[in-house]
């Protein structure tokens, strides 16, 4: 049975990977797949409440030498702007905690695995800014399919039988800790912690691997961003949003939630009935927020009897998005491996983030009924004490 989902799962794969006559990245060439951009046929929405337009300075004179991030739609330096992000895989149980660099990741995604507990894949413009991260954790086949969207360079120590084939795929950029070649160079062992909690990585190690995978630095020339940002002088609230200031996702054994403070509009994270800490003294030990979450329903099967899921990344399905303390129903839509989710209002219009950290919680369809609000942190607590 594992032997005819494998080949399935290769035949799909080398289907969807045939050459083509692909763009270069802005760095040396290099053999690659060719990136099928999503065209936005659409109109630039205007789907929320807000105040009148204000007039728009050019950008170049406000803003010199910089650009904006596509991970987070804010003005960084231009050179870091343009470089390709890492998205690395960061264990997410009791055993891993404390997690460090997980204050400092533009975006993170968090995604079931076996036994209804999730992982995170945290996406870094600049991981310089991180002291070290991790714990580094395994890959499950399809956080592949996450990290594509964002032309990340993608980190993992470790893969599922399900991975190897895409892995394998020249155009799957990876930093693989079982490759002997670059094992050493990107990761280290904290000898203070127990195995497999103890792999971590720095910026420097991630640099130095992909220079010696020789894979290039420079967004993919084809690559034009995952989202849309609105201006951050017209803050975005979800038009016909219901109020969002305590949001559960619905996991089942961190059982997460996310608490609205309305005098910074960010999200502040909890999980296993705490607060979300990052670890790292450089971040000093503060609990992890974000500008937006995204709630994604994605479809979901078995693999095997060992509890290994396969996750559909392509078929689009439904979701919320939230923020600025206010939720509203989205579509979600994908047309292929090689470009991102877009995210849709109920008039089919595509959705503006707000700028700043995102939060993605890939939900299994199902489980629809999870999710859940609440007024205050006090309702949320008293209903779990219920269950």
């Amino acid at each position: 049975m594992k032997r005819r989902i494998i080949a399935g799962i290769t035949a799909l794969l080398m289907a969807a990977a045939l050459p083509g006559c692909g763009e270069e990245y802005g760095a040396a060439p290099v053999r690659t797949f060719r990136w099928t951009a999503m065209p936005l046929t659409l109109e630039r929405p205007v789907l929320f409440a807000q105040e009148e337009e204000p007039e728009e300075e050019p950008e170049e004179e406000l803003h010199e030498g910089q650009r904006k991030s596509y991970l987070t739609g804010e003005w960084m330096d231009e050179e870091v702007a343009g470089m390709r992000p890492y998205a690395v895989m960061i264990g997410n149980t009791v055993d891993a905690l404390p997690q460090y660099g997980l204050a400092k990741a533009d975006i993170i995604y968090e995604v079931p695995v076996e036994g209804s507990y999730t992982r995170l894949m945290a996406v870094f413009q600049d991981p310089a800014e991180a002291e070290r991260i991790g714990s580094i954790r395994s890959c499950r086949h399809y956080f592949i399919s996450f990290a594509r969207e964002f032309d990340a360079i993608y980190a993992h120590y470790g893969h599922t039988v399900y991975a190897q084939p895409i892995l394998d795929l020249a155009e799957v950029h990876n930093i693989s800790g079982m490759d002997g070649s670059v094992e050493s160079v990107a990761y280290y062992r904290d000898k203070s912690r127990k195995s497999p909690h103890n792999v971590f990585t720095t910026a420097e190690g991630l640099a130095a691997a992909s220079e010696k995978k020789g894979y290039p630095t420079a967004y993919h020339a084809a690559y034009q961003g995952h989202y849309q940002f609105a201006a951050a002088d017209a803050p975005q609230l979800p038009a016909n949003g219901i109020p969002a200031l305590v949001v559960s996702p619905g996991y089942l054994v961190n059982k997460p939630w996310f608490v609205y403070n309305e005098a910074d509009g960010l999200y502040y994270r909890y999980q296993f009935k705490k607060e979300h800490i990052d670890g790292g003294e450089e971040e000093g030990n503060q609990q992890l927020k974000v500008k937006n979450i995204l709630i994604q329903y994605c479809g979901w099967s078995n693999m095997d009897e060992n509890g290994y899921l396969d996750i559909d990344t392509l078929s689009g399905g439904e979701g919320k998005y939230i923020t600025n303390g206010r939720v509203m129903d989205v579509t979600w839509r994908r047309e292929n491996e090689d470009s991102p989710a877009r995210y849709y209002d109920p008039a089919g219009k595509e959705i503006l983030l707000n700028p700043g950290k995102t939060w993605v919680c890939i939900v299994r369809d199902t489980y629809k009924d999870r999710f859940s609000l609440y007024n205050t942190q006090e309702e949320l607590l008293e209903a779990r004490s219920m269950e």
